[in-house]
């Protein structure tokens, strides 16, 4: 459906105050506006946890995308815990 188009469907509003919007939307969230009583609208939505937003902006995104290039270049390697302690330590 592009822009332009609109589909205008009935729906019943069930005694438990919930609407069907059928099962091509299970388990998506969505956003319901009331412009006034009655007058709704109804958009899908991803929504962003607030301890994840920063990976929305330009900073982290770039922060995470450097710090897994540099994840994939340098493998992993034992490390000897109580040596590297030592030296943290003094």
């Amino acid at each position: 459906m592009n822009a332009s188009s609109t589909a205008v469907g009935v729906k019943v509003v069930g005694s438990n105050g919930q609407i069907s919007l059928g099962k091509q939307f299970a388990g998506r969230q969505v956003l319901v506006e009331e412009y006034e009583p009655g007058v709704w609208l109804i958009r899908t939505a991803t929504v962003v946890p607030d301890n994840e937003r920063w990976l929305q902006q330009p900073d982290g995104a770039n922060n995470l995308k450097k710090a897994l290039a540099w994840a994939q270049a340098n493998a992993p390697v034992d490390s000897d815990v109580d040596k590297l302690a030592a030296t943290l330590n003094g």
